[in-house]
């Protein structure tokens, strides 16, 4: 059941008891009004029967006074006589209209109206007028006449109360009828609609019920799953390597996984509730300025951070210090507000040991490399420097020792040149320099010259003028020579190997992204190529395509001194017959931001 279904329920159980009694009060209203009717008209009858009784006093008072008048012949007699006639006709005429359309009783009145009349004008003003003029009223037919006269508006008055005390019986009788039915009708209703509301209300709170039945095991369910992965969560954050630390919106810490709790050296009940910068501690490497922790970046930013591209020290509560790669990214809610954030950091100190070991082994392998073209360099001058004394000892005339003398210290001076050559590529300054990269390729060629002729590579040039950039020059020569013999190798016997050197202005590309100045250097080969499915693999550590020959170090190593330099470094490489060979292109900023940290 969902929502809208449960809503609806819930109106028809409130709605329906309103309906029901608004049923039945419409059903009370009909049977009251009826009843009121009835009431109304109970109150007409008594209203004439008392309008009749007041005609029956009048009546009674003309009478008394009339007698009276007959008997003594004193005119205050009269009194009640004139009064009750000054008002007998004006009640006669409010109980005609007390009849409204009522035919017989109109005719009653009527009747009662003619009777008092005749009885008034037969009887009473010739009595009143006998009386004034001295004469006897004493005879016996005239009062019986009278008499006859006052019996007949009696019985009139009689008849009009005892119909209209019969109609009022009749009235009440329908109004205890009525009253008799509102009961009725009240129970019937009562229970006909206690016990559909009660059967309804019964079906919908089965329906209710279940749902809610339904809705708890849901919950129950749901509980027990949402145990299970915060259960597998807490599991994998207390054994996962990295260290973890999750902050609310505001930077303070929420929780610490074990390996956060030992890299920083703080227990989870005194990090608790602390801003992450406490904690966190975290400085550059080279210049052991405190750097923006990644939690702070990710609030400002309000995205994911990833690894940063160089490496911060850690400050523990000890005072040590770590070597470590860190990220951050927001914790949102269903509409995309930031809740909180969670940060990852782990330890890199044996990492980057392990790293510098290796590229000074690969150091050790370029030295190697060289080493039997050195021996050649340095043996062949030296060798002729011994022919050429020999040749002086032994005869040679005094203008041919000049010459061989001359010839002697040419030989020399290339000596001197290989050695200085081969002193600068190990020799590493502690801070970056400018260095002149034609000067420096030239150099390396210089050193490898019996390397490259050995293998039948023809070298050609293409370097304009001095470009100068800001390195270090051992880890560059060290690049460079790397990438040459790479060439040259993949060249074989008969090969050629182009190196190239050009500047690039400061400029903006089309999509707004900034270009710096500096310089390409470009190393070209016409070797077979290398397979499309080999390329993304060129980068990565131990991976090579000589065999036993190779040591999978050169490029990752290369890359990342490229990368310390803030440079790109790229290959490109076709393997078709028509244009088959491969480019290395290494970009150099002239003034880069040199990352102590590397890859």
């Amino acid at each position: 059941m969902n929502l809208s279904q449960f809503n609806n329920i819930l109106r028809q159980v409130f709605v329906l008891p309103v309906v029901a009694l608004l049923l039945v009060a419409g059903a009370l209203y009909v049977q009251i009004r009826g009843s009121n009717v009835t009431v109304n008209l109970i109150q007409e009858s008594d209203a004439r029967i008392s309008q009749a009784t007041l005609l029956s006093k009048l009546v009674v008072d003309e009478e008394s006074g009339l007698r009276g008048y007959e008997t003594t012949g004193d005119t205050r007699f009269l009194q009640p006589f004139y009064e009750a006639e000054s008002h007998l006709q004006t009640e006669i005429q409010t109980l005609d209209n007390m009849a409204g359309a009522d035919a017989d009783q109109k005719h009653d009145i009527a009747d009662l109206r003619d009777e008092h009349q005749t009885w008034q004008d037969a009887f009473a003003l010739p009595v009143i007028a006998t009386v004034r003029g001295g004469g006897q009223t004493n005879d016996v037919d005239l009062n019986l006449h009278g008499k006859v006269l006052m019996d007949n508006v009696r019985h009139d008055l009689t008849d009009i109360i005892q119909k209209a005390e019969a109609s009022r019986a009749r009235r009440i009788a329908l109004w205890h009828r009525q009253v008799h039915s509102l009961l009725l009708v009240l129970l019937a209703l009562a229970l006909g609609m206690g016990v559909f509301i009660g059967l309804f209300t019964r079906s919908r709170l089965h329906a209710v019920s279940a749902a809610y039945r339904g809705s708890l095991d849901i919950l129950s369910r749901r509980a027990e799953e949402l145990y299970q992965s915060e259960q597998q969560l807490r599991t994998t954050l207390e054994s996962i390597g990295d260290g973890v630390i999750t902050c609310d919106a505001g930077g303070r810490i929420q929780m610490m996984n074990p390996v956060a709790r030992e890299l920083t050296g703080w227990s989870q009940s005194e990090a608790n509730g602390r801003q992450l910068e406490e904690i966190f501690r975290i400085v550059d490497e080279t210049t052991r300025q405190p750097v923006e922790t990644p939690v702070a970046k990710v609030r400002r930013l309000d995205k994911i951070v990833g690894m940063a591209n160089h490496h911060t020290i850690l400050l523990r509560k000890d005072g040590t210090e770590l070597d470590i790669s860190d990220s951050g990214a927001p914790i949102r809610d269903k509409v995309g507000n930031t809740i909180g954030i969670v940060l990852v950091f782990r330890d890199i100190t044996k990492e980057r040991k392990t790293q510098e070991a290796l590229i000074a082994n690969e150091k050790l392998a370029v030295a190697g490399r060289l080493a039997a073209t050195i021996a050649h360099e340095i043996h062949n001058p030296l060798d002729s420097v011994s022919n050429l004394l020999y040749l002086m000892r032994n005869g040679a005339s005094p203008e041919e020792s000049v010459h061989f003398m001359d010839m002697a210290e040419q030989e020399l001076t290339r000596v001197t040149q290989i050695s200085r050559a081969m002193l600068g590529l190990y020799r590493e300054s502690k801070a970056p320099v400018v260095v002149d990269l034609k000067e420096m390729l030239e150099e390396i060629l210089l050193l490898m010259e019996r390397r490259l002729s050995d293998l039948g590579v023809t070298i050609t040039t293409e370097m304009p003028e001095p470009i100068k950039v800001c390195a270090f020059p051992a880890e560059l020569r060290q690049v460079f020579t790397n990438l040459i013999t790479n060439a040259a190798e993949a060249a074989g016997v008969g090969g050629k190997v182009k190196v190239s050197v050009a500047p690039r202005s400061a400029s903006v590309e089309a999509n707004g992204q900034k270009q710096q100045a500096g310089a390409t250097v470009t190393i070209a080969d016409n070797g077979e190529g290398i397979p499309d499915d080999v390329q993304p693999h060129l980068f990565q550590p131990f991976f090579t395509t000589k065999g036993e020959h190779g040591t999978g170090l050169g490029l990752w190593v290369s890359r990342g001194i490229i990368n310390k330099h803030g440079g790109i470094i790229s290959v490109t490489s076709d393997t078709s017959d028509a244009s088959h060979g491969t480019q290395v292109s290494v970009f150099l900023a002239t003034n880069p931001t040199i990352n102590a940290g590397g890859d």
